[in-house]
């Protein structure tokens, strides 16, 4: 595994050789038409940028050459200088000099001195004549041509060599299957080292993709400095974890949530300084961007430390809204009423700014981490703080899942939303309102027979019945919006990854799957949207 600094040694280095190559070929096309101003603007971009990047990789010689050489191009470009007598030979030696120093970083050796090219740089902006040697070896003719090892590649060919994967790994584990069955030693040692070449690419190909999330985080300073502004709100924003490292599609369609939540934060969350400073607290607000890996998943999180979120003004709106009976929010632990926040259109804003109550809520940020097979989860102290929390696969093409039958069907449900398994006996469940409740991990949970969800028509469901209940239950338990819920199956399977692909027209309008994957043995596997069944058994509990 490769270090995060040896990482950005790498990247460095392919820009700088790339911008070396760039230098040469655009300094000899001066040296051809000295008033090329395209050539001399190049130049001068390119001497600017690596010394930005050399500075800030702590190559302090590089970046005092670029620095130096970007002096002249800038005193060329402004007609205080021009690009002929002993200025060419100085500026080439300058660009030679840097693409030593470049190689030399490459092959981690001592960089060449180079104390006599600055000393005639500074010469010629002094308007001095530089000190040349002609004894030198300005010699070149055996030089080394040398091509980056980093090549840049467009993102849609590495989506389409993970779908090429996806189809490899669904043949693996079917040929995985029938070497078993026909049971040739020969065959079946193929077959395990198939699986596992497999297995080798499937995973490069998977970090080929991956990012640091720094390159999303480190676009929002300016973003919660422009908003703090607009809301007269003074915000201090601290990033944590920018190296943690994430499928880079993943990236992209988290990036309107992430700046909804920012935005949301210090919109809603944050308190003015003088409102502040009245509850105790600095002026200044705080607003933490946090990434971190935990097991498969990465979280990211959004953390304030504002007002927090006043659940019984919630309440009360969820009530407004008709949402749900007053009777029954009054029931609702803080977690449920919460959940409220994500429902389409809901809003506390008290006015429409150019920052809140238009009426585009969570959740749409909810839709977009569902659709990634996602979770996002809010914690809330009143006059402490809120955070939100993305829970996100580092992969969206293969997937971990747990397998089970129902009715004598194989289905998967994704790992991401499944917070445990158990097995109950009927005693062991209690009926309260005409619903199912368990007692799992010291709380009561709402069970339900899958097949009733899946097959039970549009109507509410009936109540629940224990004599229906015959021998051990198999229990899912999945998780979901702070919600959890138990899912009664015939039994379990297995876990395993499995590669999800869409649904085909007219199955694709069926909200309840997510999509479908192959098994090994050849049969279709229909893959379980937690988060529709879940709004389906909240939409038809009894």
């Amino acid at each position: 595994m490769k270090s995060r600094e040896q990482e950005y040694r790498e990247i460095f280095m392919a820009e700088a050789l790339e911008y070396y190559d760039a230098m040469s070929r655009h300094i000899s096309e001066l040296e051809r038409s000295p008033t090329d101003e395209p050539a001399l603007n190049e130049l001068f971009r390119l001497m600017h940028n690596l010394k930005s990047n050399a500075r800030a990789m702590g190559y302090t010689q590089i970046g005092e050459a670029a620095h130096h050489m970007e002096t002249i191009f800038g005193l060329i470009r402004s007609k205080e200088m021009t690009f002929t007598g002993p200025v060419v030979p100085v500026l080439f030696d300058g660009i030679d000099t840097i693409g030593k120093m470049i190689r030399a970083v490459g092959a981690e050796q001592e960089v060449p001195d180079i104390s006599r090219l600055l000393e005639n740089l500074d010469r010629l902006t002094k308007g001095e004549a530089p000190v040349l040697d002609e004894d030198e070896e300005e010699d070149e003719s055996n030089r080394k041509l040398e091509l980056s090892d980093l090549v840049y590649i467009q993102i849609k060919k590495l989506d389409h060599l993970l779908n090429l994967v996806g189809e490899l790994i669904i043949d693996r584990d079917r040929i995985l299957t029938l070497s078993q069955e026909i049971g040739n030693s020969a065959l079946v040692a193929a077959a395990a080292h198939f699986s596992r070449i497999a297995d080798d690419l499937q995973y490069s190909v998977m970090d080929a993709r991956l990012v640091g999330v720094g390159s999303l985080f480190n676009k929002f300073p300016r973003v919660v400095r422009d908003v703090a502004a607009a809301e007269a709100k003074d915000v201090e924003l601290t990033v944590v974890g920018e190296d943690i490292q994430i499928d880079r599609n993943i990236l992209q369609i988290i990036t309107d949530s992430l700046l909804h939540l920012v935005r949301n934060a210090i919109g809603h969350g944050l308190e003015t300084p003088t409102e502040r400073t009245a509850a105790g607290k600095t002026a200044q607000a705080h607003l933490t961007l946090s990434a971190q890996t935990e097991r498969d998943d990465v979280l990211i999180q959004v953390i304030d430390d504002g007002r927090g979120i006043d659940v019984e003004s919630v309440r009360r709106k969820a009530v407004e809204r008709g949402l749900v009976a007053a009777e029954t929010a009054a029931t609702l632990d803080d977690d449920a009423v919460r959940a409220f926040l994500f429902e389409p259109g809901f809003s506390m804003a008290k006015e429409v700014t150019e920052i809140s109550g238009r009426g585009v809520g969570l959740d749409v940020v909810k839709l977009a981490i569902d659709s990634l097979g996602g979770q996002l989860r809010v914690d809330s102290v009143l006059g402490q703080g809120t955070t939100f929390t993305l829970v996100l696969p580092t992969s969206i093409a293969v997937k971990g899942a747990l397998l089970f039958v129902l009715d004598e069907r194989n289905y998967a449900i994704p790992l991401m939303h499944t917070d445990s398994v158990v097995s109950l006996m009927p005693d062991e469940f209690h009926v309260v309102g005409g619903m199912l409740l368990a007692r799992v991990q010291d709380e009561n949970l709402p069970v339900v027979p899958l097949r009733r969800l899946l097959h039970n028509g549009d109507g509410p469901l009936p109540p629940a019945n224990k004599a229906e209940l015959n021998g051990r239950q198999d229990i899912i338990i999945v998780n979901y919006s702070n919600r959890k819920l138990g899912l009664i199956v015939d039994r379990f399977l297995r876990q395993q990854d499995i590669v999800i692909k869409p649904m085909s027209k007219p199955l694709d309008t069926i909200d309840l799957f997510g999509g479908v994957t192959l098994l090994g043995s050849g049969q279709v596997c229909l893959v379980l949207d937690v988060p529709a069944l879940t709004r389906l058994f909240l939409a038809r509990r009894p």
